[in-house]
């Protein structure tokens, strides 16, 4: 077996974008980089994606692809409060925070990327990584949320720690954003 598709299935991703792939392979020169991608993926040992992001095989997780195809991002909004319990609403969609906002379709799932400013992107308060990808904790998509959709219906509030809110609140930069948190928290405190 070649041994850069050895070194290729040694790698725990799932989803390896051109970058990765230059790491694992150690290959520096991106002629030589393009080459072996073209050669692996008309060889069926990679699946391209979307421009420069290529799964090993059709078994690869959708939330780390949601993360690869810009980054910085990680999994925020209506996924991850979904997943916390705080909305019930089933959405194929996995929301993404990005740099850029933009609804792509790839394979057979669907990403909407929502632009927040870089103070935010770049601040990794309340993220968490697993599994290769990074999602928000309950409390950071709950900011999110009410950052971009100030009266969002939520019909779970008690998995939220208000605690951290009030702390994750500062990187947000924004008095509207304390005053809304605020507002909610009155609301579930009643």
């Amino acid at each position: 077996m070649d041994s850069l598709i050895a070194k290729l299935y040694q790698s725990l991703k799932t989803i390896l974008t051109t970058k990765d792939l230059a790491l694992l392979w150690e290959e520096t020169n991106p002629i030589n980089l393009k080459s072996k991608i073209s050669y692996y993926t008309k060889q069926g040992a990679l699946i391209r994606l979307t421009r420069g992001v290529f799964a090993k095989d059709k078994n690869y997780l959708p939330r780390e692809l949601a993360t690869s195809i810009y980054t910085p991002s990680y999994i925020s909004f209506e996924t991850a409060l979904r997943e916390a319990g705080v909305i019930f609403q089933h959405y194929d969609t996995i929301f993404v925070v990005s740099k850029w906002p933009k609804t792509i379709t790839i394979d057979k799932y669907t990403f909407t990327f929502r632009k927040l400013k870089d103070i935010v992107l770049y601040n990794l308060t309340g993220i968490i990584n697993k599994d290769n990808y990074s999602i928000a904790s309950p409390e950071r998509a709950f900011l999110d949320m009410i950052y971009l959709f100030p009266n969002y219906y939520f019909d779970n509030l008690k998995p939220i720690n208000w605690e951290k809110c009030f702390k994750i609140v500062k990187i947000y930069n924004n008095k509207q954003l304390i005053k809304r948190l605020n507002k909610y928290y009155k609301n579930y405190a009643q």
